[in-house]
């Protein structure tokens, strides 16, 4: 799939939510049903002010020139080995100078955060969402730990489907006697919000698929969904210290 229109199925769940980028869900539906990889959708993926950040950092670490490529938006909302080419010093420097963590955190916090970033820490999705988006976020929202599990990515494998309806087993985050951990494999339902010539249309129970606030994303393979858990786990555990 195309990029640009994969980074935008992931955003799509946020945005309709207005929890990141701009007031612009209704004109990505229409794109990413068109099938549309446009300039236009670029664009307003580029005022995404967390996710675009990322993507050029992923990007440029590993000399790829658009930030949109498919392995860029999958590095960061799953995750691959374009990940682990990530120098520890230029994800601190992004996220001090891009990010300005710094303007937005205290001195114990932006300690805890250096110390993360020495033990591995690596720009996922998972790690800003279960490490950063309580401390930066204005949204009451996200100081309940509770939410988190929607804001990370997650997949599940499809138990059933009735119309716009998906029934899908999967593990997710979850916030249980001060810590977070992984759930036991448990039933989540689905609804599709997206109407789209590409996989989302043609699903069919025992296929994984990836799901973002409650949006299916996109089918992914065995592999795919093993990194995914591999970097969640991950960065549940940093979350875990400082908690």
């Amino acid at each position: 799939m195309d990029g640009i229109l994969r980074c935008s199925r992931y955003s799509f769940g946020p945005n309709r939510l207005h929890y990141c980028g701009p007031d612009a869900s209704a004109e990505l539906q229409t794109e990413i049903e068109a099938a549309n990889p446009n300039p236009h959708l670029a664009a307003i993926l580029r005022e995404f002010k967390t996710l675009f950040p990322y993507l050029k950092l992923i990007a440029h670490a590993n000399n790829i020139v658009d930030p949109f490529d498919s392995r860029v938006v999958e590095a960061y909302w799953l995750g691959n080995d374009l990940l682990e080419r990530v120098e520890r010093r230029y994800l601190y420097d992004f996220l001090i100078t891009d990010l300005e963590i710094k303007r937005k955190t205290n001195t114990r916090e932006l300690g805890w955060l250096e110390n993360k970033i020495r033990a591995g820490a690596l720009p996922h999705h998972s790690f800003h969402v279960l490490n950063l988006w309580r401390q930066t976020s204005d949204k009451a929202e996200s100081q309940q730990p509770e939410n988190l599990s929607e804001c990370c990515v997650n997949a599940g494998k499809i138990v059933s489907i009735n119309g716009p309806g998906i029934t899908v087993k999967a593990e997710m985050p979850i916030y249980l006697a001060g810590k977070f951990k992984l759930s036991e494999a448990q039933e989540k339902k689905l609804t599709r919000k997206l109407e789209s010539e590409y996989d989302i249309e043609q699903l069919r129970p025992g296929q994984l698929i990836s799901f973002h606030w409650g949006v299916p994303c996109e089918v992914v393979s065995e592999e795919q969904a093993a990194n995914l858990r591999k970097y969640t786990l991950q960065n549940i555990e940093f979350a875990n210290q400082t908690l």
